[in-house]
């Protein structure tokens, strides 16, 4: 239990903060109210390798096929290694080598009837204008919700401007509920900025919801909560298209946007709508709209994502804290496999992660509302010790080896993708010589921000 005066503080600072960004968070181009711009420019991705399958175990918790099994395909090793091309090509299971180095063994899968972890292909992925570095390679797979990862690394790219990266993925897809039955939410309630009812943390809210117009019930689909800013709301972002992401995810994703809340209740205006997160309720939101919709349609558990930009970056990064894919230290189930942040800074909440998950973060060193770092807050114009740390949170859980990533000071963004990272679990931080947006761009048309973003999330 917090002491009384703690809570006084943090109710202080938390009003200090949000008094900062109601005046400062229209900064910026294209702000989600107007709809921000289309990611139609940019670095597009270079197509990754393909991706190996991996062993299924067979019964209760059944292990893995190991290197040379005979379960699952032949592993063999393409282009990967150091081509500043695509990514390598494993398969699991095999124990030949080749430049791409030596397929590692799968993982097992804790639980009945889980799937046995597989090695995956590494996805290529353009690095921003001028960015460099390597990710990490493909992941093992899991048949249940947070089921332990194989071993294995995929090809690594060459450094240089635009070189690409292989941090592929080759994940089984894991399924919920509501795969193989009709869904419960009639059709009238999506697809068309119908807001749908929810009770949470015994508050009634509300998200808005989008899912693939050819949905299959027996297809396991991408999951992504995307959170609004502050002065936001679950309208804005179904005009905004969910940052952009809907048009770019060719019917393979569900997407869902909650609304925030002000003053202890659902927000009904997007006036001071936000994330402050008071007592785990809008964690109490998450939680609820992602059974609800794994009850219904039928969603891949091994891949649900998190995205929002500024207090919404702020949410992404708690949800992703606080409930990691897999059980959480407190019990509660976790179900984020990774996140894309913009401009983010800790606002709603304190969780310190201890557990995996992805990481993509875009930041303007310009920024006058939340930190690009600790050094931009001199003299108090900007709330927080920086972006940068952020990242460093979840680099560091995630075992890469750390590096202060590129800060532009002119010119194209830069993308830094750290080196060492568990297998499956990159972490990338984009570098622009901007202000606070979620919009960025190198001056030359759309902004890049969006396929970087679906590029991070899609590979896994």
């Amino acid at each position: 239990m917090m002491r009384r005066e703690s809570k006084s503080l943090f109710l202080v600072w938390s009003t200090m903060v949000a008094l900062t960004l109601a005046a400062c968070g229209s900064s910026g181009s294209g702000a989600e109210g107007s709809g921000g711009e289309q990611g139609s420019g940019g670095h597009q991705s270079a197509s990754g390798g393909a991706v190996g399958t991996g062993g299924t175990a067979s019964g209760s918790g059944g292990a893995a096929a190991s290197s040379g099994g005979a379960t699952g395909s032949g592993g063999k090793t393409g282009s990967g290694g150091a081509s500043s091309a695509s990514g390598g090509i494993t398969g699991s299971g095999g124990a030949s080598t080749g430049s791409g180095g030596k397929v590692g063994s799968g993982g097992t899968a804790p639980g009945s009837g889980g799937a046995a972890a597989g090695t995956g292909g590494a996805g290529g992925k353009m690095a921003g204008s001028g960015g460099s570095g390597t990710a990490s390679g493909g992941n093992g797979g899991s048949g249940a919700r947070g089921g332990t990862m194989g071993s294995g690394s995929g090809g690594t790219a060459g450094a240089g401007s635009g070189g690409a990266t292989g941090g592929g993925s080759g994940t089984t897809p894991g399924m919920s509920a509501g795969c193989g039955k009709p869904p419960t939410i009639a059709s009238s309630n999506y697809n068309n900025g119908h807001h749908i009812t929810i009770t949470a943390a015994n508050m009634q809210r509300e998200y808005i919801l989008n899912v693939p117009t050819n949905y299959d019930n027996t297809h396991p689909y991408l999951f992504i909560i995307a959170y609004h800013k502050l002065n936001g709301n679950d309208d804005k972002m179904y005009k905004n298209q969910y940052y952009h992401l809907l048009p770019l995810s060719n019917n393979s994703t569900i997407f869902v946007a909650p609304n925030g809340q002000q003053n202890n209740a659902n927000c009904t205006q997007a006036s001071g709508c936000g994330w402050p997160n008071p007592s785990g309720s809008d964690m109490a939101l998450a939680d609820a709209v992602v059974k609800q919709i794994e009850d219904n349609f039928c969603i891949d558990t091994n891949r649900v994502f998190a995205t929002g930009w500024s207090y919404g970056a702020s949410m992404s990064y708690e949800t992703a804290c606080e409930r990691p894919l897999g059980t959480t230290t407190g019990g509660m189930p976790g179900f984020i496999r990774g996140i894309a942040v913009y401009s983010a800074m800790q606002l709603s909440g304190s969780c310190k992660p201890s557990k995996q998950v992805a990481y993509y973060a875009s930041h303007g060193t310009n920024d006058t509302v939340l930190c690009y770092d600790s050094s931009t807050n001199k003299g108090g114009a900007c709330i927080g010790n920086g972006g940068v740390g952020l990242f460093q949170n979840f680099a560091t859980v995630n075992a890469c080896t750390w590096m202060t990533p590129t800060k532009v000071t002119s010119g194209n963004h830069v993308c830094t993708n750290l080196m060492g990272c568990a297998t499956g679990y990159p972490a990338e931080f984009c570098s622009f010589n901007g202000p606070h947006t979620p919009d960025p761009s190198d001056g030359g048309g759309g902004s890049w921000e969006y396929q970087n973003a679906w590029n991070f999330l899609s590979q896994f």
